[in-house]
């Protein structure tokens, strides 16, 4: 089946604060200038520098356990955006505007006031840049996920030695040119055309919430139900 088989996360390390010597200096300037000129995304100045988040897009911000999981039962239909970790968080980028929707959203989808661990980024809003020479693991099915010619293409989780741990890092980087802002999940999505053909476009946001809203709750229960279990409640007794 065409679409992400797998994804094994990088494991959650304690960030190291960086250090803002004139090499990792000179190496946020280079990340910087790939953003902006490559992808034209506006960035923030700083180490590690900052996309600015709702101009060129939005992002999803969910447990990375609940996301993967998501991606998995998506398959076909969640190739080509980009998706970035870091620690136990993960970021999917959708459609700018996509992050006002949200609540809406929610709410329709009968998953308002449940208080699902699902925030959305929008306007005004910064999220750490990850290396666009630098991936986490990925393994995914046929498609178009890491161009050969993109900075990050490579043997998966190659990178620089020296990233800081608890850095961002792509797991599906954005692809230089318009596909990167094209393929990102909208609202208007359905019957929508790519290149590909009729259908094809960029993924449905209403499916993605709901999606990544049931994984989330399943993580949950999961999580509540192991923790009853070991405390004992709710288990039948042994002689009843």
């Amino acid at each position: 089946m065409a679409g992400i088989r797998s994804a094994a996360l990088p494991s959650p390390r304690r960030p190291v604060p960086p250090a803002f010597g004139g090499s990792e200096g000179r190496h946020g300037d280079r990340t910087r200038l790939w953003y902006e000129n490559v992808l034209g995304w506006p960035t923030v100045p700083g180490v590690p520098p900052r996309l600015a988040v709702g101009v060129r897009f939005d992002v999803l911000d969910v447990p990375a356990e609940a996301g993967r999981a998501a991606l998995e039962r998506l398959g076909g239909a969640a190739e080509g955006f980009p998706v970035a970790v870091q620690e136990d968080r993960m970021r999917l980028l959708i459609a700018a505007g996509g992050a006002d929707e949200l609540p809406g959203l929610l709410e329709w989808l009968e998953w308002g006031g449940l208080g699902l661990d699902l925030r959305a980024l929008g306007e005004g809003r910064l999220m750490e840049a990850p290396d666009p020479w630098s991936t986490g693991t990925w393994t995914a099915g046929a498609g178009r996920d890491v161009p050969r010619e993109h900075p990050a293409a490579g043997r998966p989780g190659a990178g620089r030695p020296d990233s800081p741990q608890g850095a961002a890092v792509w797991l599906r980087p954005p692809v230089p040119g318009g596909e990167a802002v094209a393929s990102l999940p909208t609202l208007s999505a359905m019957g929508t055309r790519s290149s590909r053909g009729v259908g094809d476009g960029p993924p449905d946001l209403v499916r993605l919430v709901n999606t990544v809203a049931t994984q989330i709750h399943r993580v949950r229960l999961r999580r509540s139900g192991a923790g009853a279990a070991v405390h004992g409640v709710g288990q039948p007794l042994a002689f009843s």
